[in-house]
C-alpha cells in the first residue's frame, strides 16, 4: 500500500472480522499523495498485560510520517487495558492505543476506541488534522486514558464527538498551535485541559484555542488550564463558549501552581496566561466552588474575562468564585464579582 505509486492507496480492515495484533508500526512516507485506511473490522488487544511483545515505544498502533493520511469506518479498536490500570503501572509503561506522528494532512472518522492502557489517540507533530464521529471509551476509573491527546500540533479540528474515559476527554500540551473543538459530549473524565504545562522548568506553548458548544456530564473537570510553577512560555488567546455543565465537580479552573505532589519552595518564574475568555456558560456543579482561578505571584494571569456564566450548585447551595492574582473582567456574571484585582 505504502510502498506503490498512483493518486490513492487503500487498506483494508473487513468487517465481519476481528484482527489480534502485537505493536505495530506503519512507517512512511508513502508514494502515494494520499492513504487510506478503510477500518470496518474489529481489532483486539493481547488478552493481558503478559501476553504484549516487547515493546519499549509503548504504542499500540502507530503511523508516522504519512502525509493524506485517512482513517475513517465503523470498525472498533480494543486495547483491553484492564491489566494495566489495576497495578497502577506508572503511565509511561503502559501503550497508547492509537499513535499519529508527523502525520500532515490527517483524518480519522468514524472509528470507535474502548479500553486503552493510556491515550485512545495521540496526535504528535501533525499540521491540519480532522477527528469526528469517533467515539473514545473507557470506565471512569481507569487511570490516565486521555481520549485525545495534542502536542507540537498545529490546525487540529476535532468535532461531533463523544469521549468518556477516565482522565482528559482532550489534553492540548506543549506547542498546540489552532486548536478547535466544538459539538463534543464529554463524560465521564477530566473535562477538557489546556496542559499540564512548564512541568520541570520546560518552556511551553500553546496558543489560538477555542472550545465551543460542548457538553460535559459527570466530569471531575470542566474546561481547565494547568501549569506547573517555574515553567516558561505562555498559553494564549483561549476561547471557551457555549458550554453546558451537568453535575460536573469543577466546571471552570485555571491553575497556575499545579503540582501532583507537594509544593514547591521557591517560585521563579511561570507560564504565562492571558487572553482567555469563559463566555455563555451553564449548567450545574457538584461541588459550590464552580470557579477557581489560581494565578501565580510572578507573572499573575492577564486578560481574563468572565461572560454570562450560570453555573448553579446540585444541592443548591451558594457558588463560590475563588480568585488569586488575576486581572481582568466579569460580564453578567454576579457571583465572580471582587475577583480581580484592581
Amino acid at each position: 500500500m505504502c510502498g506503490s505509486g498512483g493518486n490513492s492507496k487503500t487498506f483494508l480492515i473487513p468487517s465481519n472480522q476481528t484482527f489480534l495484533l502485537q505493536p505495530l508500526t506503519f512507517q512512511g512516507p508513502c508514494k502515494s499523495p494520499s492513504v487510506q485506511v478503510k477500518f470496518d473490522g474489529k481489532i483486539v488487544a493481547p488478552i493481558n498485560k503478559a501476553a504484549w511483545s516487547e515493546s519499549k515505544l509503548f504504542r499500540w498502533v502507530s503511523f508516522k510520517e504519512i502525509i493524506g493520511l485517512t482513517v475513517n469506518g465503523s470498525g472498533t479498536i480494543h486495547g483491553r487495558g484492564s491489566s494495566f490500570w489495576k497495578p497502577r503501572m506508572s503511565p509511561s509503561k503502559r501503550p497508547t492505543q492509537l499513535h499519529f506522528q508527523r502525520c500532515n494532512d490527517l483524518k480519522i472518522i468514524g472509528i470507535t476506541s474502548f479500553n486503552s492502557p493510556r491515550n485512545h489517540i495521540s496526535i504528535s507533530e501533525c499540521k491540519r488534522v480532522q477527528l469526528t464521529k469517533i467515539k473514545l471509551v473507557a470506565p471512569e476509573d481507569s487511570p490516565n486514558t486521555d481520549g485525545i491527546n495534542i502536542s507540537g500540533s498545529s490546525d487540529v479540528d476535532v468535532y461531533d464527538t463523544f469521549i468518556g474515559t477516565g482522565d482528559d476527554c482532550v489534553a492540548i500540551n506543549n506547542g498546540s498551535v489552532n486548536i478547535n473543538i466544538t459539538r463534543m459530549n464529554c463524560g465521564p473524565g477530566h473535562g477538557i485541559s489546556v496542559g499540564s504545562l512548564g512541568r520541570d522548568g520546560e518552556e511551553s506553548i500553546v496558543e489560538n484555542v477555542q472550545v465551543t458548544n460542548c457538553t460535559f456530564f459527570r466530569t471531575d473537570n470542566g474546561v481547565r488550564i494547568k501549569t506547573w510553577p517555574n515553567g516558561k512560555g505562555y498559553a494564549r488567546n483561549i476561547l471557551f463558549k457555549d458550554l453546558t455543565f451537568k453535575e460536573s465537580k469543577n466546571p471552570i479552573i485555571i491553575d497556575q501552581n499545579y503540582v501532583d505532589k507537594g509544593r514547591l519552595d521557591v517560585e521563579e518564574s511561570a507560564v504565562a496566561i492571558s487572553n482567555v475568555t469563559f463566555t455563555d456558560i451553564r449548567g450545574t456543579s457538584q461541588r459550590n466552588e464552580i470557579i477557581k482561578i489560581d494565578c501565580s505571584e510572578v507573572t499573575y494571569c492577564k486578560d481574563i474575562v468572565l461572560d454570562k456564566i450560570d453555573i448553579a450548585t446540585v444541592d443548591g447551595n451558594k457558588p463560590v468564585v475563588e480568585c488569586s492574582n488575576v486581572y481582568g473582567k466579569s460580564i453578567n456574571t454576579n457571583d465572580a464579582n471582587g475577583c480581580f484585582e484592581d
